[in-house]
């Protein structure tokens, strides 16, 4: 099936009607996309509700024996009012009234909030006369709630290869005992991504209400340009430092394969989006940058002490001090006779005292200095590997706006580069990169 598209829509892009009927051109518009996985309603604006978190509050109401009616009928007109609009044959009614007597008898958690993606695709797959292929007989999870990705594999192979389209609802499947169990994170994305990979689709689309990834925080940077394309080890860079992507499970099916993934806009379909590629895939743009993230609020310890590589065991003490203090680090920069732990202040709470001390006694450095409020901003790009002048374009500009770097830290595999500055010059710091490049 190497020619077949499968197409995920999410929430934004299902939210009610109109929406629907942007869906359907779409998916009319390209005759290859078989499989569609939609998620349930999303919010229409601002004000309004999930469908998957008010499922959520009435089965959560109805295990504590409390009437829940009152946030059901919100669930039930939405719906109702997608197939008023739409103009469909299909007995909506008759399936929220099963829906809520389930609930009712304390149906599980995870039941109450997979019937929006459920009830949508029944409506999508009426709607586009297309077969509807509920996940619950499609993706297998294993006693202990695990995705049993073997079976789910040898399911949808054999299923798949009977039915040519489908409209299969995302975010859930089976326990072996038929019990219904939904993804932990990465819901619908994650649907999609198995399918693809079990059929070896040409190419996972991902729809949503953005036109694929910005290369730097549009609440920082004005009107930043669109990435379109990047790697998945670029991206895992630049989700690391925060910025907003797919679910590392939602990507790991398809990169396996070696299938790229397309983040598109259902509100702007003609954007080219952004294409997920493999990391093997050449170089074209020598000398760019993909995309610019970062984070806030890290403390930097920095320890001093004479011919500290010499001294076996050094490392050893230091790290045994932050695992018995169950600290993770983020970076760990070093010279001949300094090295800095670069840690996030959530991961210290209160610990920092007691840490200090603790090198003290154990390491027996010259000395201790912190550096609280401190922000790591990661330039991310395989067009920097062996680039003359990419590092000098970077000081320059943050030089140029006033911006005093505090570390610098660069992966062998010239990846990235992450400078480590105050939390006062963030914003200006991200903008004056972006500017340069």
């Amino acid at each position: 099936m190497s020619n077949v598209v499968v197409a995920k829509f999410g929430g934004s892009s299902l939210a009610d009607s109109k929406q629907f009927i942007k869906v359907k051109e779409i998916i009319a518009s390209n005759n290859r996309r078989n499989y569609i996985i939609p998620s349930a309603p999303g919010k229409r604006h601002s004000k309004d509700h999930k469908i998957t978190d008010l499922l959520y509050m009435c089965q959560q109401l109805a295990s504590h024996g409390l009437n829940f009616d009152e946030i059901y009928n919100l669930v039930q007109k939405r719906f109702e009012d997608i197939c008023v609009e739409l103009n469909l044959n299909l007995d909506i009614s008759s399936l929220l009234k099963e829906i809520r007597k389930k609930i009712q008898e304390g149906a599980s958690k995870d039941y109450a909030a997979s019937r929006g993606e459920y009830l949508n695709a029944i409506i999508l797959s009426n709607y586009l006369d297309m077969k509807f292929i509920d996940a619950a007989g499609l993706i297998v999870f294993d006693e202990k709630g695990f995705l049993d990705s073997k079976a789910t594999d040898k399911n949808v192979k054999t299923k798949l290869r009977e039915i040519s389209h489908g409209i299969i609802p995302g975010f859930y499947g089976s326990m072996p005992n038929g019990e219904i169990k939904v993804f932990s994170r990465g819901g619908s994305d994650i649907t999609g991504a198995i399918i693809a990979q079990a059929i070896n689709a040409e190419i996972y689309e991902n729809w949503t209400d953005v036109s694929g990834f910005l290369m730097a925080d549009p609440k920082i940077v004005k009107n930043p340009k669109p990435i379109e394309k990047i790697t998945y080890k670029e991206l895992r860079e630049l989700s690391y430092m925060g910025a907003p992507v797919l679910h590392e499970e939602a990507i790991f099916p398809v990169r396996k394969a070696g299938i790229p993934i397309n983040i598109k806009n259902t509100n702007n379909p003609e954007d080219t989006g952004t294409l997920i590629i493999n990391d093997l895939e050449p170089v074209t743009h020598l000398g760019t940058i993909t995309g610019i993230a970062g984070k806030k609020d890290f403390t930097v310890i920095s320890i001093e002490k004479t011919l500290m590589g010499a001294e076996k065991g050094f490392f050893r003490k230091l790290m045994s001090v932050l695992e018995t203090n169950n600290v993770a680090i983020e970076h760990m920069p070093s010279s001949i006779d300094s090295i800095s732990l670069i840690i996030a202040n959530f991961e210290l709470n209160s610990k920092l005292d007691r840490i200090i001390e603790e090198i003290r006694i154990y390491c027996n450095p010259d000395s201790i200095i912190c550096y609280p409020n401190m922000a790591l901003i990661a330039v991310v790009g395989r067009g920097m590997i062996n680039t003359k002048g990419i590092s000098a374009k970077i000081f320059t500009a943050l030089a140029n706006k006033g911006v005093n770097i505090r570390m610098i830290s660069q992966g062998s595999s010239e990846l990235n580069i992450i400078v480590g500055i105050e939390n006062v010059d963030f914003e200006k710091a991200i903008t004056a990169i972006y500017e340069a490049f």
